[in-house]
């Protein structure tokens, strides 16, 4: 998941500086059917009336941090808008370079303790004798390492799960380390949570949740992420063919597999061009795979760029691609189809939500390497490229999907399912 971000440091996340949410939601905002969750402020006020008017996030990295991305994002948004509906919300995350340990952001309360790793013994600690007093609920950011709320939460509380890890701990980590991490998501940490509601950003996410790691269907809940309403149709599409992708440069989304791919088709499609946005510890890499395939004319790296810049790509991308491996949602692909581009991306948990396969965008099956992955995205690529009808076809339909999606609505469906468990806490 990649998204919007209040400032992207050269580590990470290219999206808006400032930080800036627009409460209203999208202006041709779709309802979906069995969508009944009320608007924000009743649910507000229902929480209040249930005793939540205090409430805790925790989360293992601050939106300020140089590697925030998606989930820091996403917390972000719901945070803003519990505190534009009036309750009291305090942010507790690591420490962030440069920034101060207790801040003020768009009316939550952002407190920054503690060591990259030791933030979540601290929390817990903290959680436990109330040394920030006691909140009213509490929601846990589940994201690779779990802080293990149930043992310590004296309150009613939600756990925000994006996705199952997996291969994730190996790509990233030492093997040591990764076997811990797999230990820890695979075998200690469900049994503690069996009884914890769980939310997630999609249905397919949801199904991957409850097979891999065993929850109970019925104690996880899928909330999709919403859509700031800036993201529109408008300017003009590059003259061109033109692929933009956007996100962290990291293994786990396979931009090395994208580049690779579009090589493949640049040999028949001979003026394409290709950006990818984003900044992270695999530039290196990235830049010498480019320099392999000869492609540094016409694929471009930038790195971050502003909020403008970022709507100007994908308003002039004639498709958006996402390589990823693990997504809860894949955010970069609504963005997008908000702004008429369609998209390419793999088939995996989270992206079969976030485009519609064939309706707004194509998605690619593949195994995760090999010269079949590369030929796989490839050929979904040039169909796209070269096939005026299909394309616009696709970002009609992105454009529809996109629709469906509002920050305010997925703020409302979060409270509301931590309203649902306050008796059940009280039981």
């Amino acid at each position: 998941m990649t998204e919007v971000h209040n400032r992207r440091a050269a580590a990470t996340r290219p999206f808006d500086r400032s930080g800036e949410i627009s409460a209203a939601p999208h202006p041709d905002l779709v309802l979906l059917p069995g969508d009944e969750t009320p608007p924000l402020d009743v649910v507000a006020s229902r929480a209040v009336s249930a005793g939540l008017r205090r409430i805790h996030v925790v989360a293992w990295r601050d939106l300020d941090d140089p590697e925030a991305g998606g989930s820091e994002m996403h917390a972000h948004r719901i945070a803003s808008q519990w505190a534009a509906a009036g309750l009291d919300v305090t942010m507790r995350t690591s420490a962030a370079a440069g920034r101060p340990w207790r801040d003020e952001r768009h009316g939550y309360h952002v407190v920054r303790k503690s060591g990259r790793y030791a933030v979540f013994p601290r929390s817990a600690l903290s959680g436990l004798v109330g040394r920030r007093g006691r909140p009213d609920g509490l929601v846990e950011i589940w994201n690779g390492m779990p802080f293990l709320s149930p043992l310590w939460a004296r309150c009613p509380s939600v756990v925000f799960l994006h996705h199952v890890h997996a291969e994730m701990w190996r790509m990233v980590l030492p093997p040591a380390l990764a076997r811990i991490g797999e230990l820890v998501e695979r075998g200690l940490a469900p049994p503690l949570y069996r009884r914890s509601r769980i939310l997630t950003l999609s249905e397919s996410s949801r199904r991957e949740i409850v097979s891999m790691l065993g929850f109970r269907p019925e104690r996880v809940t899928a909330v999709p992420p919403g859509l700031d309403p800036r993201f529109t149709p408008g300017g003009t599409r590059s003259a061109a063919p033109l692929v933009v992708a956007v996100g962290r440069l990291v293994p786990v989304k396979r931009f090395d597999l994208l580049v690779d791919a579009l090589a493949q088709v640049k040999a028949t499609v001979p003026d394409l061009r290709a950006v990818i946005v984003g900044e992270g510890y695999e530039r290196p890499a990235l830049e010498a795979r480019r320099r392999a395939t000869g492609a540094e004319d016409w694929i471009e790296l930038p790195g971050y760029v502003d909020e403008d810049g970022l709507l100007d790509a994908y308003r002039r991308a004639w498709v958006v691609a996402s390589t990823s491996q693990r997504e809860g949602w894949g955010m970069t692909v609504t963005e997008a189809g908000a702004c008429g581009t369609p998209s390419v991306a793999t088939r995996i948990a989270g992206h079969v939500d976030a485009v519609l396969d064939g309706v707004s965008g194509l998605l690619v099956d593949r195994p995760d390497s090999g010269p079949a992955a590369v030929t796989a995205v490839a050929e979904a690529l040039r169909t796209v490229l070269t096939d005026g009808a299909l394309r616009a076809r696709l970002g009609r339909g992105a454009r529809a999907h996109a629709r469906t999606l509002s920050w305010e609505r997925t703020a409302a469906r979060t409270l509301q399912a931590l309203v649902d468990e306050a008796p059940n806490r009280a039981g």
